[in-house]
């Protein structure tokens, strides 16, 4: 999917990490009969402090904890937050100038992760899901892909030598494993790729080769490579059920951005050194475009 965010809107994405999947559930409705999952002094921690807990510090768990681990560390958690809020509401550690700043900082963050969580859940409909994704799957046509092998030496000389022990009937797999100077793939297997995934030499002789073909040798800029085609095939854009939540996340977070930019819009926003003098409007931020397209930075 194409992601249309600002490096200005990615630093809010990113900070609202919480914010775009947990802010549906804070903004969720109250359950009716909360359970008591503990309590404190008399005071109850329900399955919803669980819930909103586990939403603020369960990114950060340890991901081999199962979810009863996970709910354990949660509960834990807000028994030890209670305990020590009270001891410093005790100690009126709660009423310092600091303290009000951090907690109107925190009041706001929450509020902006409110809005932004619900920006988010109004946009994504069925409707818009299905059309970000008929976009996407357009502007990629099927392309033709190849699975081959290669061995990769450093000058024609050896190039020739491997080729003749695979045409005199060895395995092409087994002279790669003892000649290849490629540390990646084993048996020289480079997997499955499209024309634009290598370098143009490599590229153009692979793609002329048919199914179990195998070149001469070819030379690019890291050496010189025998090349083999094991299959080929045509990549097609995948069903959209397979994509559904990226094309959510897509359509949550390009309507996190035009929001977020409307905002901006709308308001007048000034800025000071650190002297207090006035610094220049900043430049309309560019959309970034992030292609869903393969990796290009494959090379044999």
């Amino acid at each position: 999917m194409t992601l249309m965010l600002t490096a200005h809107l990615r630093s809010i994405a990113a900070a609202c990490a919480f914010g775009v999947g947990a802010a549906f559930l804070l903004s969720a409705p109250a359950l009716a009969d909360p359970k008591v999952l503990a309590k404190v002094d008399g005071e109850p921690i329900t399955d919803q402090d669980l819930a909103v807990a586990l939403a603020d510090i369960g990114p950060g768990l340890p991901q081999k904890l199962d979810p009863a681990q996970r709910q354990k560390y949660a509960l834990d958690y807000l028994i030890d937050l209670k305990l020590a809020a009270k001891k410093a509401e005790a100690d009126k550690l709660d009423q310092s100038p600091d303290f009000a700043q951090k907690l109107a900082y925190y009041k706001e963050k929450l509020a902006m992760e409110e809005y932004l969580g619900k920006i988010a859940k109004d946009a994504t409909t069925d409707d818009a899901e299905r059309k970000a994704y008929d976009e996407a799957a357009k502007a990629e046509p099927p392309q033709e892909e190849i699975h081959a092998r290669h061995i990769l030496v450093p000058t024609k000389e050896e190039a020739e030598k491997a080729l003749a022990r695979i045409k005199a009937g060895e395995d092409f797999a087994k002279v790669a494993t003892e000649l290849s100077k490629d540390p990646g793939g084993q048996g020289g297997d480079l997997g499955w790729f499209t024309k634009d995934r290598m370098v143009p030499e490599f590229s153009d002789a692979a793609f002329k080769l048919k199914k179990g073909e195998v070149s001469e040798p070819v030379h690019t800029q890291f050496g010189w490579h025998i090349i083999k085609v094991e299959d080929t095939r045509m990549k097609s854009f995948p069903p959209f059920e397979q994509v559904k939540s990226q094309a959510a996340r897509y359509v949550a977070q390009k309507a996190q951005s035009e929001a977020v930019t409307a905002l901006h819009n709308a308001a007048k926003i000034e800025k000071f050194d650190a002297d207090g003098k006035p610094l220049p409007p900043d430049a309309p931020p560019a959309a970034a475009e992030e292609p869903a397209g393969a990796d290009k930075s494959k090379t044999p």
